[in-house]
């Protein structure tokens, strides 16, 4: 009996330590510590709220174990990287104060919030410092050393040294038109239902894909001039110059519904309404949609930029940097590049798959946990949980198997590049080679796009308009990517995709064993490059297969409005209906405004618009949906008009799609043809490249295309790749000056170094990777002795000890790990897909289930224990009849004859030898009773 209450009592504490420890850090999450300061106490109560959103949206989508719903794969493939991620949670808790503010200020005063009015500055900066806003809201600190002007930043900031947030990561999109919004700050253009504009409704966006826009996939006309790698090309470099995260809360705030659920607008939820008679629609009678995250300090009244009596509209945030710059690569933040980068290697390498390999070739590396793994796996016996997707520097890289492709390419050619120069250049860094090797394919980035694409899509006059030759690099031009572009101009590509993933063999037909896909079958399904074929077939079917020609009267197919990311999931999703409501979420003015501002003439009538778009059946359709030009949202309206002569689209989009271009090159420092980018004659080999030699060198492909992008038959417009012209990098031969006599370290623990010149003399630069912090000298010069003074060291930084914005939810504790940390739970909530935030995972706790075991096994000893005391008892009352021999000498229990309880009681009763009680046997009693019943019988 002490056994079992000393076992009574360790269970008793096992389970207080396993569950008060969570209950009191759940209590802490529901009501927050105590602040002195309402501001302040505002500020944490909508983090709380804000978390509550993002907490209760990842616990629906752990417990959903199938394949991810649509809506879910394009909320991943918005999902920004870490630094995107901690800034749009910023933003949104900063916006949810601000509004909290306001509404206690009106109760107080008894009527609603002034618009006129702004909150004092020192409220404001309260409000950013404490929501996490404030830091990304400040100038960042440029680095003043030699590299400066030899490469540029990750991050693209202090590209221009006035303005160091030009072109940066995670900074607002450029604004060439004051934004739209119905309530003049932050409300959607079609927020309000009744809302009318110039007498009309603005329509709802699905019923203008539906009458305007989709087309079968059997209808569409196929491009008779430029291959489907074109199309690729161009979402590819979309892809490197603008990402805007969508809101990373999926519920409505201060507690209201679910995104996934409601059909009503509340921030975030801004849901895409069906037509009444809908059919085959997840969801109701609405289709999903959040809100893109406003950037730090917009959507507010009162601003920081500026003049505080102001009102600050809400603005749009640009995940990566806005140049043309290979982010696809190597990533926009510190973060994603220690991701990216292959640490071990002295050659100044990026990770590659070390899962599976194509002939020798390799493939992007998977993503690591706590990624979501929102790719469908291989189809098998395995079940439909999602399987990793591939990580490169930008997350939408899985999407299609096209787009996997060019980024595999440039991942191969970064490696090889890399690989040669440290040949040639043996004393290089491991991150001198990196850099020389990134700042290459930065360079043929640009060659390719301003050189081979933007010219076929603008057309040549349009180009000479809106681009022009270069005339170097323009410090008063701003190269930030414009909300027009990014929501609107640039998604012209989505009228040219194929319903069809085209992959041929060696001899450019269509490949026996891999017949085409449809777009459906292929979203989020990187198995298919690694399991049917590589990425051979699929880079031939690009070159030889054309494009979508952009119809007016066939402006999407139903691929990407019907059927959009399904992955054979219930629920679909509408490209094109995104797009639009894309547009009007951002506050984008009317057709008319841009066209006005690119000088166009409006158009009033009818008339005027069938003259733009050439299309009277289009025209009129458009008019009878919006009734008014000036309704007409613009990325329908640039879409619509007619090409302009040896182009790929309108007056507009040329205009804004040129006017970008221009800014993208003029303001780069680091462009290629900028003076002292690069050498003449390293110049001059850059500009022999091409996308062509890239595939020549990175595949097994013998003959291309000498213009990837000009459709072409096999063989007859195809040439040897021998005959293709390359690099020659012995231009990036560096010889050390005579008599050098600066000793290089072998390295550097967790960081690295680089040589470059500055006033005439060698100067080492270290640097760390992100998660340590540079102890000592950054720049050492050298001398005679060598590097004088001693090399600095990289100390970890523990990222733990930030209280005032720690990396961790108050739900998780943070666990400090060499050159980053670790968010921990307690079980049973596990990370969710954020990283930083406990997820319920619901199951039991480890903890729950050992009480359980140790219950059962309580109880049972319990009754185990009573049911002994009851037989010895019994037992004992029986004695006397008891037979002479208890036991048959080997601790069998004889009970007495018929005695059915004294059997039960004998099979649980320890034999009685054990007890000391046991009598001497006579061997012929015993041997008779055996032969008698064949087992022990009762008679003495």
């Amino acid at each position: 009996m002490r056994a079992l209450a000393v076992l009574g009592v360790t269970l008793v504490a096992a389970c207080t330590h396993s569950f008060f420890p969570f209950l009191l850090r759940g209590k802490d999450l529901l009501w927050g510590r105590n602040r002195d300061s309402p501001v302040i106490s505002i500020v944490e109560a909508s983090r709380r709220m804000v978390d509550s959103a993002i907490y209760h949206t990842m616990k629906r989508d752990l417990s959903k174990r199938e394949i991810p719903r649509p809506s879910q794969l394009l909320s991943f493939s918005k999902l920004p990287e870490p630094t995107s991620r901690a800034i749009a949670r910023a933003a949104e808790i900063m916006e949810a104060s601000m509004q909290a503010l306001k509404t206690s200020v009106s109760g107080k005063l008894g009527r609603s919030w002034p618009p006129t009015d702004v909150l004092p500055e020192d409220v404001l900066n309260t409000i950013a410092n404490v929501s996490g806003c404030l830091p990304y809201m400040l100038p960042p600190k440029c680095p003043d050393t030699c590299l400066t002007s030899k490469y540029r930043l990750i991050t693209g900031a202090c590209n221009n040294r006035d303005h160091p947030r030009w072109g940066a990561s995670n900074t607002a999109l450029a604004r060439w038109l004051p934004p739209a919004y119905e309530d003049g700050v932050s409300e959607p253009r079609g927020w309000n239902p009744h809302l009318r504009y110039n007498g009309f409704p603005l329509p709802p966006v699905r019923e203008v894909t539906r009458q305007v826009i989709q087309v079968p996939n059997e209808a569409v006309t196929e491009d008779d001039q430029y291959s489907d790698l074109l199309m690729v090309w161009g979402q590819y470099i979309d892809h490197d110059i603008a990402f805007t995260p969508q809101s990373t809360s999926k519920a409505a705030f201060g507690g209201g519904a679910d995104c996934q659920l409601t059909c009503e607008n509340q921030n975030p939820c801004f849901p895409i309404q069906l037509p009444s008679n809908a059919s085959g629609t997840a969801g109701g009678a609405c289709l999903p949609f959040y809100r893109s995250s406003a950037a730090c300090g917009s959507g507010i009244q009162g601003a920081f930029f500026g003049n505080l009596t102001l009102a600050n509209p809400r603005q749009q945030m640009n995940g990566l940097t806005s140049f043309l710059d290979a982010s696809t690569v190597y990533g926009s933040s510190p973060a994603s590049e220690k991701q990216l980068r292959n640490w071990t290697s002295a050659e100044g390498l990026l990770r590659v798959n070390t899962r599976y390999g194509d002939t020798g070739r390799a493939y992007l590396p998977f993503t690591r946990p706590p990624a979501p793994t929102a790719c469908a796996p291989e189809p098998g016996p395995r079940g439909t949980a999602g399987a990793p997707c591939f990580l490169a520097g930008d997350g939408r890289a899985s999407e299609v198997p096209a787009l996997t492709a060019v980024h595999t390419l440039w991942l191969r050619e970064h490696n090889r590049l890399a690989s040669a120069l440290k040949a040639l250049n043996t004393h290089w860094s491991a991150d001198t080679t990196y850099q020389e090797a990134r700042k290459v394919v930065g360079a043929l980035h640009q060659i390719i796009t301003m050189r081979d694409y933007v010219p076929k899509v603008l057309g040549p006059e349009a180009f000479q308009q809106h681009v022009g030759p270069y005339e170097g690099y323009d410090p008063a031009v701003d190269p930030t990517v414009s909300n027009v572009f990014s929501t609107a101009a640039f998604r012209f590509g989505h009228a040219t995709v194929h319903p069809l993933v085209r992959r041929l063999d060696a001899r450019f037909q269509e490949h026996p064993g891999l017949p085409p896909l449809r777009l459906q079958d292929a979203f989020f399904s990187p198995w298919r490059l690694l399991k049917e074929g590589g990425l051979d077939p699929l880079v031939r079917g690009l070159l030889a297969r054309p494009a979508k020609l952009q119809v007016q009267d066939q402006l999407m197919n139903e691929e990407l409005t019907e059927r959009l990311f399904v992955l054979g999931s219930s629920g679909r999703l509408d490209l094109a209906s995104i797009n639009l409501q894309r547009g009007r979420d951002h506050g984008l003015p009317g057709y008319n405004a841009w066209r006005e501002f690119c000088g166009l003439p409006r158009l009033e009538t009818w008339a005027d618009l069938r003259t733009a778009m050439a299309n009277a059946s289009i025209a009129g359709r458009i008019m009878d949906l919006y009734g008014h030009p000036d309704n007409i949202d613009v990325w329908l309206g640039g879409l619509a008009e007619t090409f302009l002569p040896q182009a790929r689209t309108g007056p507009l989009f040329a205009c804004l799609i040129g006017r970008q271009m221009k800014a993208l090159r003029d303001g780069d420092r680091f462009w290629w043809e900028s003076s002292g980018v690069f050498t003449e004659a390293q110049r001059r080999e850059l500009a022999r490249h091409s996308l062509s030699r890239v595939i020549c060198d990175n595949t097994g492909l013998p003959s291309v295309p000498t213009d990837a992008f000009q459709i072409g038959r096999f063989p007859r417009d195809f040439e040897s790749c021998e005959n293709i012209p390359g690099l020659n990098l012995d231009m990036w031969k560096e010889a050390l000056p005579q008599g050098d006599a600066c000793s290089l370290p072998d390295g550097v623990d967790n960081g690295g170094f680089a040589l470059c010149g500055e006033s005439g003399r060698r100067v080492l630069v270290f640097s760390c990777r992100h998660g340590f912090r540079l102890q000592g000298q950054e720049q050492v010069a050298c001398s005679p002795r060598g590097a004088d003074p001693q090399p600095p060291v990289c100390r970890d930084i523990n990222e733990c000890e930030d209280v005032t914005h720690p990396p961790c939810h108050p739900s998780a504790r943070c666990r400090n790990t060499k050159g980053s940390f670790r968010c921990e739970c307690t079980d049973p909530y596990v990370l969710g897909e954020d990283g930083r935030t406990c997820v319920d995972s619901g199951r039991l706790p480890k903890a729950s289930l050992v009480s359980i075991v140790l219950g059962a096994l309580l109880v049972g000893g319990l009754a185990g224990l009573t049911w002994t005391a009851v037989c010895r008892w019994t037992l004992t009352g029986r004695k006397a009849s008891l037979p002479i021999a208890e036991t048959d000498g080997r601790g069998t229990c004889q009970p007495g004859r018929g005695a059915r309880r004294d059997m039960m009681c004998c099979s649980l009763v320890p034999p009685l030898r054990a007890q000391g009680r046991t009598r001497p046997v006579d061997p012929k009693s015993f041997s008779a009773s055996r032969n008698h019943s064949g087992v022990l019988g009762g008679r003495a």
